[in-house]
Order: C-alpha cells, then structure tokens, then sequence
C-alpha cells in the first residue's frame, strides 16, 4: 500500500520508439501496444479478487466518508459488513503509471492514451521524454539504425571494414501506479517576465486536455494564447509525495518565482508593459466600432494589434478599406481584414486572415472587397486589424527600440463605376504623352519643355540614374538608391533594407502550420490555408452551437465534406438524430434541413380547409387532427347537416326528424333567429349582430321588438339557406367567439387566409403566439 491506497501489481520494459514515427501524443500520455491492455485487466481483476489490508483507523461503514477514497480497488464482498459492493478500479480512477529510466534512474508519472503501439514498444510525449533524460535526437538515430541492420543486403560487397554497430532504443520499466488526487501544486517559473494575464484558464485547459498527472521536478510547459511557450518546474504537492493526479478534482495552484532576482525582473517587465498597455501614450489604440464614412486616427505598437469592428455596410457596393498616415513606417504597419460569420471566427492576424495588404502605394495600404466576394457571404460584420510588424515581436527589447507608428484607418463604400474609372486613370497615367511642345527625357522619362530639355538632361544625367529593371528614378548619392532592390523571386521591389528584409520574411521563409503538416514560405499562403481548409479553423457548429475546429484532412477530403458543404466536425456532430417537431420522426440533425424542405413542399400544395359559414363561429367544418390535418376527419358531424355549420352550430338544430325537402329545418331555423332577436342570448361577450343581446353590447339600436316587425327581416335570411357561400348568424360560446377574434386578427396581417387562421386557432386556442407557430408550420403563405 503507497500512499494510504492499494496498489495492483504489474510492469513490464518496453523500447522507446522515435516521436516522429507514430503520432503525436500530449501532455504525459503514452501510448502502450495492445497485449499490454490484457495484461493491465489481469491484473486489475486479481487485484479486485483478492482481500485488500485495510487501515485500522479507517471503518468500512456507509457512514465513513473517506471509504470510497480509501477503497479503490474491489475487495471481496462481505455481506455481514453495513457496506455496499465497491465498483471495480477502473470505474474509479483513470490508469496511470511510474516509469523509470534505468540508464538514469529518471523516474515521471504518467497516463493512458490508447493501446495502438507495436508490440514491444511504447510511444512517450515530449513531457515524459524530457523527464526521463531521454534526447529525440538519439531515438531517431537509434531508429534508423535499427531499420538499416534489418534491411538485406542483397549486393556481392567483399569489404572486410568492420561496420559501425546500430545503436540501440533505450529501455524503460513501467509499473501500474495509484496516485491520490491533488488539492494543491506549486509551480515556479523557469524565466521573468510571465504575464498571460489569466493563468486559471490556460492551467485548467492544458491539465484537462493533454494531462493525468503531475511528478515533484518535471518541466511543466503550458502553451499561451498568442503562442507563446510558459515553462514551469513543478515543486511541490499536497498530499505530500512525488505525484498527484489531476483529474477530477479541484486544484489549488500557486505560482511563485525561483528566487528575489527573477521575481524583481518579472515585475520590472510587468511595469514596463503596463506603460505601453492599450489605450495608453505609448501604447496601442484602443480599437473600437467604426463608422463608415467617418476616419479613425491611432498607433500600434510593433508586435501588436488593434482590432476594428464593422457591423454594417453597403453590401451592394465595393468597400474600400484605406490606411495612410503611415509616414516613414509604411513598412511597419500592415492591415489585415476577416470577416466574422460561422465559418470564421478568429481575428485577424499575419498568419491567419482572410484579406491582407502588406505593401504600400504612395504611402497608403488599400483594400478594395467586392460585394461578389465569396467569402463575404453571411459576415455578421468585418473585423479590421492594423498590424504592427515586427519580425521579432516577441521580443521585448525589440519592441522598445521600434518607435511607435501612427496610422488613419478610413472605411467607406465606393460606387462600382468610381472603382472602375479609378483602374482606368491609373492604366492612362501611367502612359500619358506629353503635349506639343514637351519631349521626353531619356534618362528620367519625365516631359518637359523642348526649350529647357538641354539643361534639363545636363542636371538630370549628372545627379539622378534610373533603376534598368524598374525605371525608378533615384538620386545618385540617395540612401534608397544604394539601397534599392528587386527580388529575385517575383517581381517585388522596394528602396530600403527595412522593406527587403520585411519581403523576405513575409513571402520567402519557412512556415509551418501549428495545427496541420502543412508547409509553405509565404504568409498570405499560410493565412489562406488556416481559414479555409486547415483542421484547426475555428468555426461556430450548426449542430452543438459551439466554437470549434472543423478537423478534417486538408489534403484529402471525404466526398461527405465536398457534397455537403459540412466540416469533418459537423459531419461527425450532425450524425445525431433528432424528433422532427412536425412529424415526430427520427432524422439525422445533419439532415434536418431537407426534411424540413419536404415538409414546405407539402405544404405548398395543401388546400384551404373549410370553416363553419357561422361568422361568429371559430370552427373548421371537419376539425384539426393531430400533424396539422385539416380534411377527412368529420369531427362530430350528424346526420342531415349539409348546411355548411360546424358541428357545434348545428347541434341545436338537429331532431330525428324525416324532412327530405327540410322544411321543418327551416322553420327551427326561423324560430332560432326569432329567439336571438326578441330575447337574446344573454351572454356579455356576445357581439352577433342579429341577437338583441349582441346589438346591445356593440350600441345598435334593436331590430324590433315582436314578432311581425323582425320576420321581414330575416325572411332574405331563410331564403339563403340553401346557398352555404351566405352566412348564418347564430350565437356561440365565449371560447368560440374568442378564437374567432384571434383568426380574424391574424388574416389582418395579410400572411395567412382567414380559413387557415380559423384552423390555428381551433388547434392551438386563442394564445396567438401558438396560434401563429402553427400557421408556420402547416399553413401556406397567401399568394402576393
């Protein structure tokens, strides 16, 4: 037993295979071959099995709150003990291990990755690597040398030289470990000056994703938000022992510096970056929502940003981006664009942007995006960044030599012909003659006067010279002379060693992607790759509405990817399956919009249903079914009722009566209007207009008070009987003439008929929020 918790027995040596021949493992996994895992279970379940020594001053009663802690691994079941059954080891914890060097006696704890190592062989992270004193350098020579003594030699060679003998792949022990949870870590910084300005969630982020474990000496390196590298010495644990694990349980972290010197320059470096913070004099500007039409002014310090928002712009017109005011550091500050949609999400910057100018025009950087631009589309708004460029910006020495550029940002939209005659003018300008009495110099193509052209060639050729390559025109003794260059690369050109050293940086060093294999030697390259098809692009799901990467092979993507236009992550996310809210069935979330457009199509070519001929009735003549039918169902209809009412209105009038000419129907209905008219229906909500109760509550004078004045009146009524286009005017109840108000607002809007808002509002009441709910999902939209 270590460290109050039992300990299963296993471990075995394994050969240390080259990081760079398997993939990439984090943190302090390992990766273990696939007989190992077999062995790990074995193990476990003879551990299980088998009675466990239990500490005198520990009970195993329910009651005991450390007894889970204590108990890791499942002793045998005792029914007479107040207790119930233990899980099994590895339901309580994750695996880890100790593994021990012993050419160094180096020993470091670590997790489990997966089981996909070759047999005999284990694969270790940098971290372990590190912590076992075990160079990367040497397992590759080790491993070429191994492969070169395997291969055959199938030639004649004679040569008796003796032949260098392979080195061979270092050794190490692993043993199965139980380690307790942490509660507490120190961590000292291996040089001054760390300030991320949020050390909690970039802890919390590397230890959940990439580790299990910490060991007391190891080399904790935790990766920033801008990618810079924080290395750490892990220097203390609580509970006291050489290693803790760090999963599951919440981890109290002090940070503190190796000594008085280091931790005096951390505060110095701090201080000093605090007069140069945003917003300040020597600082960056603060970056803001623009107005368009309307400049800004700032500086940007080198190896900084200032981020602009543009939420809204003329999307049918050019957009012209302009930034000038540069002076004398046209070379330093560059302006990079990215529009923010669900496809791209972070900010712009040198290597990760979707529009970038690195080279000035006169002194002024322009960006010109065309409303056509693809990669517009569905943009909430563009966020603009003005980059100070700085090749070494993380240096800070570099950065307080470099003086503060200045800069005008300026955002407006441009009719398409002005951006057209603008390309013209300069095409014109360019190859402009002179007039009649001007000729042209040879040495510096300018025109001039025919008159002067003499002295003017004289001064000209003896003080000024033009670029053979360019046509430039420099004076002789000028410092962007002697410093003029054109790249042999491209056709880039410029007349300082600032721009040329900038040039090459930019478009002829080696980059590699952080997040894929892909290489390349120019930025824009770089920037055009990490946003669109790198698997590290962070986009927002359409299916879990999170902010992640889309993943993906970039050099080879599935046909899935192409035919529908999904990530690799949302093809994986969208698998899931869902209840369509119209018809109840089970259909992938990745499918759901075509479903959905079935679902339109069908309702596109529904009929209107019809209503009770009742104007104060909210009924439909057949009912509303589940699923929005509205036809077939002949909801509560009796025998006899061809008069176009809804069940509700005809109740009153249905006996079990022969009367095929429906003569005696025509005398209830007689008398049904005679009672409305001479007594009322005495219902206050009643607003029927042939009921002296409803004319009373709308301010209309009654129709009469006997029977020989209001039979005139209705006499035009009974004739129109037969004819079910003409409406009946009986009283209904409050919920019916309520939902009748409803259906009759809603058709006021002018979306819907009124026959399908009477349909609403008898499935869903007299809520209209629900009411229109319904409309959208079954009813067609009212034809323009």
């Amino acid at each position: 037993m270590e460290n109050g918790l039992p300990q299963p027995r296993w471990s075995a040596t394994f050969a240390v295979v080259d990081p760079a021949t398997t993939k990439s493992v984090p943190g302090d996994k390992i990766l273990l071959p696939p007989s190992a895992l077999q062995e790990l279970m074995s193990a476990l379940e003879a551990a299980a099995s088998s009675p466990q020594p239990q500490p005198s001053h520990i009970s195993r009663s329910r009651n005991n709150p450390y007894y889970a802690e204590s108990d890791l691994i499942q002793p045998r079941f005792d029914p007479n003990v107040d207790s119930t059954p233990p899980l099994p080891f590895a339901k309580l914890a994750p695996m880890m291990f100790r593994l021990v060097n012993p050419a160094n006696g180096n020993a470091v704890y670590a997790g489990m990755r997966e089981f996909s190592a070759e047999e005999g062989d284990v694969a270790l992270s940098p971290y372990l690597l590190d912590a076992l004193g075990i160079d990367p350098k040497e397992l590759s020579a080790a491993q070429d040398g191994a492969s070169a003594e395997a291969a055959v030699d199938l030639t004649n060679n004679t040569d008796t030289e003796p032949k260098p003998q392979p080195t061979t792949r270092p050794q190490i022990t692993v043993h199965l470990k139980v380690l307790p949870k942490g509660t507490y870590v120190r961590l000292r910084p291996l040089e001054a000056g760390y300030d991320p300005g949020d050390w909690k969630s970039l802890l919390e982020r590397q230890l959940r994703e990439s580790y299990t474990t910490l060991t007391v000496g190891a080399l904790l390196s935790v990766k920033g938000v801008k990618g810079e590298e924080f290395r750490f010495l892990i220097d203390r644990f609580l509970p006291e022992g050489d290693g803790i694990c760090v999963v599951d349980t919440d981890l109290e972290v002090d940070i503190e510096a190796l000594n008085e010197e280091q931790a005096r320059e951390t505060v110095r470096q701090i201080m000093a970056k605090s007069q140069k913070a945003p917003g300040t004099a020597a600082g960056s500007s603060m970056g803001h929502e623009l107005d368009i039409w309307k400049a800004v002014t700032g500086q940007v310090v080198p190896g900084e940003y200032v981020d602009y928002e543009l939420p809204s712009w003329d999307r049918s017109q050019p957009l012209q981006i302009e930034l000038s005011g540069l002076q004398d550091h046209e070379d330093g500050v560059d302006l990079l664009v990215s529009p923010k949609s669900t496809r791209q999400r972070d900010l712009p910057r040198d290597t990760e942007h979707v529009f970038g100018v690195f080279n000035a025009t006169n002194g002024t950087k322009t960006l010109l995006l065309q409303p056509t631009n693809a990669e517009l589309q569905g943009a909430e708004q563009l966020i603009i960044s003005v980059h100070g460029y700085s090749k070494s910006s993380s240096g800070s020495d570099a950065a307080d030599s470099t003086p503060t550029p200045s800069y005008t940002l300026r955002v407006q939209s441009v009719p398409a012909e002005s951006a057209t005659e603008k390309d013209d003018t300069t095409t014109q300008t360019e190859g402009q003659a002179g007039g009649p009495d001007e000729e042209q110099c040879s040495n510096c193509k300018q025109w001039v006067p025919k008159r002067t052209m003499v002295l003017h060639e004289s001064f000209c050729r003896r003080n000024n010279i033009a670029c053979p390559q360019c046509g430039e025109v420099f004076m002789k003794d000028s410092s962007e002379w002697q410093h003029h260059w054109h790249c042999s690369h491209d056709d880039a050109h410029g007349s300082s060693e600032a721009s040329k050293a900038k040039h090459d940086d930019i478009f002829h060093t080696d980059r590699q992607c952080p997040k894929c294999p892909f290489q390349t030697n120019s930025i824009p390259d770089l920037a055009r790759h990490r946003t669109s098809v790198c698997p590290g692009k962070v986009i927002l799901c359409q299916f879990c509405h999170l902010e992640v990467p889309q993943e993906g092979d970039p050099f080879n993507p599935s046909a899935e990817t192409l035919l529908s236009g999904l990530s690799a992550h949302e093809v994986a996310d969208g698998a899931r399956t869902v209840d369509c809210h119209l018809c109840n069935k089970i259909v992938r979330m990745r499918d759901m919009a075509t479903h959905i457009k079935h679902h339109e199509l069908d309702k596109a070519q529904r009929t209107k249903p019809p209503i009770c001929r009742n104007p104060n009735c909210g009924r439909t003549l057949n009912g509303v079914g589940r699923g929005g039918a509205v036809s077939g169902t002949q909801m509560g209809q009796g025998p006899g009722n061809d008069l176009g009412l809804c069940s509700l209105c005809f109740s009153p009038l249905y006996v079990q009566l022969h009367d095929p000419e429906g003569k005696a129907l025509r005398r209830r209905i007689e008398r049904r209007y005679l009672s409305q008219l001479l007594q009322g229906c005495g219902k206050e909500w009643c607003a029927n207009e042939w009921c002296r109760t409803g004319r009373a509550n709308l301010g209309l004078e009654p129709k009469g008070s006997n029977t020989q004045t209001i039979l005139p009146q209705i006499k035009p009524l009974l004739v129109a009987i037969p004819n079910t286009d003409e409406p009946m005017f009986f009283c209904v109840d409050e919920t019916n003439h309520k939902r009748r108000n409803v259906a009759e607002m809603l058709a006021a809007e002018g979306m819907w008929e009124l026959e399908w808002c009477v349909a609403a509002c008898e499935a869903e009441g007299v809520d209209p929020q629900r009411a229109t709910q319904w409309l959208s999902d079954w009813a067609p939209m009212r034809s323009s």
